[in-house]
C-alpha cells in the first residue's frame, strides 16, 4: 500500500495526460487558415482542413455573430467566404467536428490601420521633406501592426524580414547590380569626355534664338538616360550658347528641366525605367501575375500623357517663337535689353557642380558615350529575345511572346556589365583615361546610385507590407461605390501630382503610390494588365509624379536646374508653372479622363497634339521685338 500511496501522484499525471492527449492530437489535426489578416468590416475567407480521424467530416461553424456560417466538408477541407466581422479584437471561433467542438481565436485589425504605413509615409514627407526616412516610418508602422502592435518587434521585423527579403528577393537584386552598374558606365564616359562630346556637336547648331533653344531641347532629348547628368550638362554647357543668343535664364533653366524627368520617364532604358519597372515586381509578384515588369512598363510609354505634352509643348514653343505668362515677360527683357536675369535675382550657380558630378568640361569624340548606350540597348534588347526563346521552349514563337516570357532583369544586367566593359576599353585605347583614374569613374558612377537603391529597398518593402495588411483590399471594399474604374487613371494622376508637388520628389511619389494604385487596378480589370485602363493608371503614378516635381520649388531637379542654368530659382519656378499647368490640365482632360473611358490611345494623342499647336498660336506671343541678328550679335 505505501508502494501504490508513492505512486499516486504519478498515476494521477498519467491519466491527466492520457485524458488531454485525444484533444490535443485532435486540435493539431485542424489547420485553420486566412487569406492576409482579418480587418474589420472587410470580407474575408475562411480554410479549416482536417486530418486523420476528421478527414471527410461534417463541419458546423458558429460563433461569429455577424458571420455564422454552416458548411461541409469537401474531401476535408472546409472553405467559408464572405465571412465580415465588423467588431476589431480578438473574436472566437468555434466549430463542431463529429460531436467535438473545437475553438480557435481570431486576431481581426481595425480596417483604418491598413492605410496607416502608405499615410504615414505620406504625412511625414510633407512634414519633414525626408523620403527615406518617411518610407521606412511607414514600414515600421506596418510592420508593427502585422507582429501584434509590438513597436520593438515591429522595428526589428522591419530590418531583418521586410527590407532583408526585398534584397534577398533574385529580381531585386538583379536591379540593383544593373542600377550601379549603370551608373558606373556613366561615371566612365563622363570622365572621359564622351559626355561632353555629345553637348559640343550639338552646341553647333545654336546659330539664332529658335536654333540655341530646339539645339538644347534636343541635347536634352539625346541624353536620356538620367535626368541628373541631363541637368547637369545641358545647363552649364549650354549656358554660354543661349546667353549669347540672348535667351533668358529662366527659359534656358525650363528647357533643361523639361527634356530631364520627362524624357527619362518617357525612355525605354534608363534610370528612371528600371526604378519604374521595378516598383511593379511586389504587386506582380503577389497576384501571382507572370508579365515582365519590363514589357508593362514599356507599353505604358504611350500613356505617359504628361511628359509627351510636356515635350510636345517646349518644342513648339522653341518652334514658333511665341511665350507666355511670366516666360514671356522675362524673354521680352532679355532680347530687348539684354537682361538674362531679373533685377535682384540671386541665380544658384556653382561650378563645382561640374567636378562634383565627375563630369570632365574638356569633351572627346562624342562616340566615346554614344557607343557604350547602343551597347547597352542591343545587348538589352538581343537579352531580351534570347532569354525569351529559352522560356517558351517549344510553344509558339511569335515575336510577342518571345519578349513576353524575357528575362527583362537578366537582359539588363548584360547590357549594363558589356557597356561599362566598352566604355573602359574606348578610355583606355585613345589613352584618354589611366586604368586607376577609370576605375575611380566607374566607382563615381556606382557610388551616385547607392540612393536610388536605398529608394527601391524601402519602396519594396512598403509594398509588401501593404500587401500583408491587405491595403488595395481595404480601398477596394470601402472606395468602390466611389471609384469607378473609368476615373481610375485621372484620380491618380491628380493625387500623385499633389503628393510629388507637396513633397518635391517623383521617385518618393512612385514609390508611395505603386503599392496602392497598382494592386488596386489589377483587382480592378480582373488581373488584365495590357487592358488600356491599367497601363494608364500606371502611367498615371509616372506622368502625376513628374509634373508635381516640375512645379514644386523644393523638387531636388528643379533645383539642379536652376543651378545649372544660373538662373534665381523662385523665377524659374514661377515662369515654368504655367507651361507645367498647361500640360498637367491637357493630359487629365483629354488624356486620363478618355483613356478610363476606353477611347483608344490614337484618337486621344494627335487631337491633343493638334490642341496644344492652336492653344500656342493663340494665347503665346511671339518674342520678336529685337531682330534674330541682332539678338545673336
Amino acid at each position: 500500500m505505501r508502494a501504490l500511496q508513492r505512486f499516486k501522484p504519478v498515476l494521477l499525471i498519467f491519466f491527466v495526460i492520457a485524458a488531454i492527449c485525444p484533444v490535443l492530437a485532435a486540435a493539431d489535426q485542424f489547420n485553420i487558415t486566412t487569406e492576409g489578416i482579418i480587418l474589420s468590416g472587410v470580407p474575408f475567407s475562411l480554410q479549416i482542413e482536417a486530418g486523420g480521424r476528421f478527414a471527410g467530416q461534417d463541419f458546423r461553424i458558429y460563433g461569429l455573430k455577424d458571420g455564422t456560417q454552416d458548411g461541409k466538408s469537401v474531401d476535408g477541407r472546409l472553405e467559408i467566404s464572405g465571412l465580415r466581422l465588423a467588431k476589431a479584437g480578438e473574436r472566437e471561433l468555434r466549430f463542431e467536428v463529429s460531436g467535438q467542438e473545437f475553438r480557435k481565436m481570431l486576431r481581426v485589425v481595425p480596417g483604418w490601420l491598413a492605410l496607416l504605413p502608405p499615410l504615414t509615409a505620406i504625412l511625414l514627407a510633407l512634414i519633414t521633406k525626408e523620403m527615406l526616412l518617411s518610407l521606412f516610418f511607414g514600414i515600421w508602422s506596418g510592420v508593427t501592426i502585422l507582429y501584434g502592435y509590438n513597436p520593438v518587434h515591429g522595428f526589428f521585423s522591419a530590418l531583418d524580414t521586410y527590407i532583408v527579403n526585398s534584397l534577398a528577393n533574385p529580381g531585386h537584386a538583379s536591379i540593383i547590380i544593373f542600377s550601379l552598374m549603370f551608373g558606373g558606365m556613366i561615371g566612365i564616359f563622363s570622365k572621359n569626355g564622351g559626355m561632353q562630346g555629345i553637348v559640343d556637336a550639338a552646341s553647333k547648331l545654336a546659330k539664332t534664338r529658335r536654333s540655341g533653344q530646339l539645339a538644347t531641347s534636343l541635347m536634352g532629348v539625346l541624353i536620356f538616360f538620367d535626368d541628373y547628368a541631363n541637368t547637369l550638362l545641358v545647363g552649364n554647357t549650354m549656358r554660354p550658347f543661349t546667353d549669347k543668343l540672348r535667351i533668358s535664364r529662366e527659359k534656358l533653366s525650363y528647357i533643361v528641366d523639361s527634356t530631364a524627368a520627362p524624357v527619362a520617364n518617357l525612355a525605354f532604358i534608363s534610370t528612371w525605367s528600371v526604378f519604374q519597372m521595378s516598383l511593379l515586381d511586389v504587386p506582380y509578384a503577389n497576384a501571382g501575375i507572370s508579365v515582365s515588369p519590363y514589357i508593362t512598363f514599356l507599353k505604358s510609354i504611350p500613356y505617359g500623357f504628361y511628359s509627351i505634352f510636356a515635350l510636345w509643348l517646349l518644342f513648339w514653343l522653341g518652334i514658333t517663337r511665341r511665350d507666355y505668362g511670366g516666360m514671356y515677360r522675362a524673354e521680352i527683357r532679355a532680347v530687348r535689353y539684354n537682361l538674362l536675369l531679373n533685377e535682384g535675382a540671386s541665380p544658384l550657380m556653382d561650378d563645382s557642380l561640374m567636378e562634383n558630378g565627375n563630369i570632365n568640361k574638356r569633351g572627346s569624340h562624342w562616340l566615346n558615350a554614344v557607343i557604350p548606350i547602343v551597347v547597352v540597348i542591343l545587348t538589352t534588347m538581343i537579352g531580351l529575345y534570347v532569354t525569351g526563346l529559352r522560356n517558351i521552349g517549344e510553344g509558339e514563337r511569335s515575336f510577342r511572346i518571345i519578349i513576353g516570357n524575357s528575362d527583362s532583369y537578366a537582359s539588363l544586367m548584360w547590357g549594363a556589365a558589356l557597356g561599362g566593359v566598352v566604355a573602359l576599353i574606348l578610355s583606355l585605347t585613345q589613352k584618354l583615361l589611366n586604368l586607376k583614374d577609370t576605375v575611380n569613374a566607374w566607382l563615381a558612377g556606382v557610388r551616385s546610385m547607392v540612393l536610388a537603391a536605398i529608394v527601391l529597398t524601402l519602396a519594396w518593402s512598403l509594398g509588401q507590407v501593404c500587401e500583408d495588411l491587405m491595403t488595395a483590399e481595404y480601398i477596394i471594399h470601402h472606395a468602390q461605390s466611389i471609384i469607378s474604374l473609368s476615373i481610375l487613371p485621372l484620380l491618380t494622376f491628380i493625387l500623385a501630382a499633389l503628393i510629388s508637388f507637396a513633397t518635391g520628389t517623383s521617385w518618393g511619389t512612385m514609390s508611395i503610390l505603386v503599392p496602392l494604385v497598382i494592386p488596386l487596378a489589377i483587382k480592378m480589370t480582373n488581373g488584365n494588365v495590357d487592358s488600356q485602363v491599367f497601363l494608364a493608371s500606371f502611367a498615371a503614378v509616372l506622368s502625376g509624379a513628374t509634373f508635381g516635381d516640375h512645379c514644386s520649388p523644393i523638387s531636388d531637379t528643379t533645383i539642379l536646374s536652376s543651378m545649372a542654368s544660373g538662373s534665381d530659382h523662385i523665377d524659374h519656378v514661377k515662369t515654368q508653372i504655367p507651361y507645367a499647368i498647361t500640360a498637367a490640365l491637357f493630359a487629365a482632360i483629354f488624356g486620363f479622363f478618355p483613356a478610363g473611358l476606353k477611347i483608344q490611345g490614337f484618337w486621344i494623342v494627335i487631337p491633343t497634339l493638334l490642341m496644344i499647336v492652336l492653344f500656342v498660336r493663340f494665347v503665346g506671343k511671339k518674342v520678336d521685338v529685337v531682330s534674330e541678328e541682332e539678338s545673336a550679335t
